[in-house]
């Protein structure tokens, strides 16, 4: 009896701290999370899996807790990479339960990363659960993951959380994710389903930008960004107006020789000369 009261205080307790959320809050609050971890890259999320990751979602202030039987839940947002860069955030929640000796609870940061298509596309469906629908491990931790792991093959999500200050990577098999519609609805004014938005199929809403923002910043936007093929400029560019005409030299024409003037200051044509008389005899 008293572990099915604590499990519905607890419960009870998780309803109503998502109930005082709101959508361009939680946006905020994941946002401000990835800023945060990778301010610490020598503890945060190695610069190789950031930069192939397909998808990445964020929950800040996952809730944990319990006493014998536990229980998590948070809500949290996703983008995903399209030809276009970064897809604008889906909002969505993530609840999960464990049996085992704990007491108390706390609330940590959870960060996702979806390393293929496989796990891209269970993330698409707007509901699955990890380790079954797509495997889940611990992220490796640090600047660079390359050589230290084998990261690239043995899941489809890399899993990390921060509680009180300490990063590391977090094993959240048996969690289910589905779409938070009441959220969507709060952010696009309208009911959008996941693989709609996930796939850039509508823009990002002005409330959804800091994450997305945040998302580009740490994982890049050049992968599988479209670029504007850029317009072929010519070594030699031809002058944008046209020269002007080079001034024209004048060659002096000289003047036509004038007759000499008469005694009586007129012109006249100069006398031809008379034939000569033949001698007489």
């Amino acid at each position: 009896m008293k572990r099915l009261f604590s499990l519905l205080l607890f419960a009870a307790l998780l309803c109503g701290y998502a109930a005082a959320e709101t959508a361009a809050g939680r946006v905020e609050s994941a946002a401000t999370v990835l800023n945060e971890i990778m301010a610490t890259p020598d503890k945060g999320i190695p610069e190789e899996i950031l930069g192939s990751a397909k998808c990445i979602a964020v929950v800040p202030s996952l809730l944990k807790g319990g006493f014998v039987v536990g229980g998590s839940h948070g809500r949290g947002v996703a983008t995903c990479r399209t030809e276009n860069g970064w897809s604008a955030p889906a909002p969505f929640t993530m609840t999960g339960g464990s049996i085992g000796f704990q007491i108390g609870g706390q609330a940590v940061d959870l960060v996702m990363t979806v390393m293929n298509d496989r796990g891209m596309q269970a993330l698409l469906s707007s509901k699955f659960k990890l380790g079954a629908d797509a495997s889940a491990a611990a992220g490796p931790v640090g600047r660079h993951a390359e050589g230290s792991t084998d990261w690239k093959m043995r899941a489809e999500v890399l899993t990390y959380s921060r509680a009180r200050g300490l990063f590391a990577g977090v094993t959240v098999n048996g969690s289910s994710i589905t779409q938070d519609e009441s959220a969507t609805r709060e952010l696009y004014g309208r009911m959008v389903d996941f693989k709609t938005i996930l796939t850039g199929a509508v823009p990002a809403p002005t409330a959804g930008e800091p994450f997305v923002s945040a998302v580009r910043k740490a994982a890049g936007n050049t992968s599988n960004a479209s670029t504007t093929p850029q317009k072929q400029v010519p070594v030699n560019p031809a002058p944008t107006s046209a020269a002007p005409a080079p001034t024209p030299v004048s060659t002096p024409i000289p003047a036509p020789a004038q007759p000499a003037p008469g005694s009586d200051g007129s012109t006249s044509a100069s006398p031809s000369p008379s034939p000569t008389a033949p001698p007489q005899s």
